[in-house]
């Protein structure tokens, strides 16, 4: 019997599996208290839904996040995220000062996480999150299989 993925983690990929359906990238994002669990914010990639490049996931679910609890800085705060983040989003988690990063699926092409730029690993980087990876990173990976195959 396989673990069961973390709530945070099945709600991310349920998110991404909904912007599939739109046309959006498979990926999703979910904020939670570190202490509590508590989700405090959910999003989904929605660049063409938006027409605005920046409008991923992680980036929206910051946005969210930081209104909700009104503040910039969200050291308390986990995200979990489908797919490893890029360099504007693990940018964007180190200046709002994620305590947690979890990602299911890697992204050799345009990662910044553990590939590429390896932003956090960076002697200019001022915050550095935990990392987790690979939770998920099955389904996470069939959907990113699913959607870029069908496109072809």
């Amino acid at each position: 019997m396989p673990f069961p993925l973390p709530l945070p983690m099945r709600r991310a990929l349920d998110l991404a599996s909904v912007c599939m359906d739109a046309g959006e990238v498979p990926v999703g994002a979910v904020i939670t208290h570190r202490e509590t669990g508590t989700i405090i914010a959910t999003s989904a990639n929605a660049m063409r839904t938006n027409h605005d490049p920046t409008a991923h996931a992680e980036i929206l679910a910051i946005r969210a996040a930081a209104a909700a609890l009104r503040t910039s800085r969200l050291d308390d705060c986990d995200l979990w995220v489908t797919l490893e983040p890029c360099a504007m989003c693990a940018g964007a988690i180190a200046l709002a000062r994620i305590a947690r990063l979890y990602f299911a699926a890697p992204d050799p092409k345009g990662g910044a996480v553990l590939h590429g730029p390896r932003l956090f690993a960076q002697p200019t980087c001022h915050h550095r999150p935990e990392i987790h990876d690979g939770i998920g990173e099955t389904e996470a990976g069939q959907q990113l299989r699913h959607f870029f195959a069908s496109r072809r």
